[in-house]
């Protein structure tokens, strides 16, 4: 048995940094995706915070993927990064791509690594009881398991992905730790109350933490052809012949989740368990969500965010994100929502938030991608 110090001695840290954020357009484009903002007020951007949320935990183990073009804005952001803590994306090829390959790299420098993978995009608080999850986790990993961290529901969303959750599972330093029965789609209305009503389900966040051996195993058997490739990459990856085979093989990649390339496979084997997070979380998906993470910043009933932003409201409601020097003055318009930049002006209300990425796709196809 696997002692708990021994575990964390070696945790290793990941932090996928991809995702353009279409639904935060015109402020989260890609050249700039959501992760490298302040979203939240706090001073800080997303990917800082959340390096600064698992240093602790790993001991400074920590590995950042993300995008060849945005090196220097995240080396800018986390200048603790040395090179081989950094892996470059030559361009986005979705979430078993990216964890799948930092996987490949830690499994060739040592195959006893235990890995956790966290979005570089997510708003967490308080700190120390999600750093209380993540050590739980690796104690659960550390019995030869895939763990998710799940978040319990506060309300019916069906934005979401779910989990559903079984037994506890025995697990020396985990008293929370529960078998995991299955993985769920994002389901609708109805549905969603009903996993809520139930208490065997929590919002699934995107969280794993494993063993590398045990992750590659599972992506092998679900996509061998995707495994193949990034172990290509990663034979090569600390040897001058990285970039030779990263440019060959990379765009031949095939496109998936990490949920359906290793959770769910390794659910339905019965591999994986769960740490219920108390903690708050958010994913930042919207303006609306802005709105509800920034509380601090409101003035009156309006939320404003901005380097220094000018804006007048009088019976208005909402959020404002001024990029610019622009006064934007706002008279009788409730739960709005207005984001200034430069080259671009959003005009839309917290309730349709969410259809931003119609508008970015309606751009896209138009060709006018100079703004996206």
């Amino acid at each position: 048995m696997t002692s708990s110090s021994d575990a964390f001695q070696r945790f290793h840290a990941v932090i996928p940094a991809g995702g353009v954020g279409t639904r935060l357009w015109p402020l989260s484009r890609a050249d700039a995706p959501k992760f490298l903002h302040d979203l939240t007020g706090s001073g800080t951007t997303l990917i800082r915070s959340t390096f600064e949320r698992l240093t602790p935990v790993a001991q400074d183990r920590v590995l950042v993927v993300t995008g060849q073009k945005h090196r220097e804005a995240v080396t800018a952001q986390i200048p603790e990064l040395d090179d081989a803590d950094l892996v470059l994306e030559p361009e986005p090829k979705d979430s078993a791509a990216a964890i799948g390959l930092a996987a490949a790299i830690l499994h060739r420098r040592d195959p006893r690594i235990i890995m956790g993978s966290f979005a570089a995009d997510q708003v967490i608080a308080p700190v120390d009881v999600f750093q209380e999850a993540v050590r739980e986790a690796v104690a659960t990993a550390a019995t030869g398991r895939i763990v998710t961290i799940g978040i319990k529901p506060t309300y019916p969303a069906t934005g979401f992905g779910y989990i559903r959750v079984g037994e506890r599972y025995p697990a020396d330093g985990a008293p929370h730790a529960r078998h995991v029965i299955e993985f769920v789609e994002k389901p609708g209305e109805e549905a969603a109350q009903q996993y809520v009503d139930s208490g065997n389900y929590l919002w699934n966040a995107g969280m794993f933490v494993g063993p590398v051996a045990l992750m590659l195993q599972h992506l092998a058997r679900a996509e061998p052809e995707l495994h193949a490739g990034l172990q290509e990459i990663a034979a090569a990856w600390d040897t001058e012949q990285r970039e030779e085979v990263l440019q060959r093989v990379w765009p031949t990649l095939p496109k998936t989740a990490i949920d359906y390339a290793v959770a769910e496979p390794a659910a339905e084997a019965g591999d994986v368990a769960v740490i219920p997070g108390e903690f708050t979380w958010d994913d930042v998906g919207d303006f609306a969500a802005i709105a509800r993470l920034n509380p601090a910043a409101h003035q009156e009933s309006m939320t404003v965010l901005g380097t220094k932003p000018r804006v007048y409201s009088e019976d208005a409601s909402g959020v404002v994100v001024s990029d610019t020097q622009r006064v934007v003055a706002l008279i009788g318009v409730e739960n709005i929502v207005v984001v200034d930049t430069e080259d671009a002006l959003l005009v839309t209300t917290t309730d349709h938030a969410q259809s931003v990425k119609k508008a970015v796709e309606a751009l896209k196809e138009k060709g006018d991608s100079d703004v996206l």
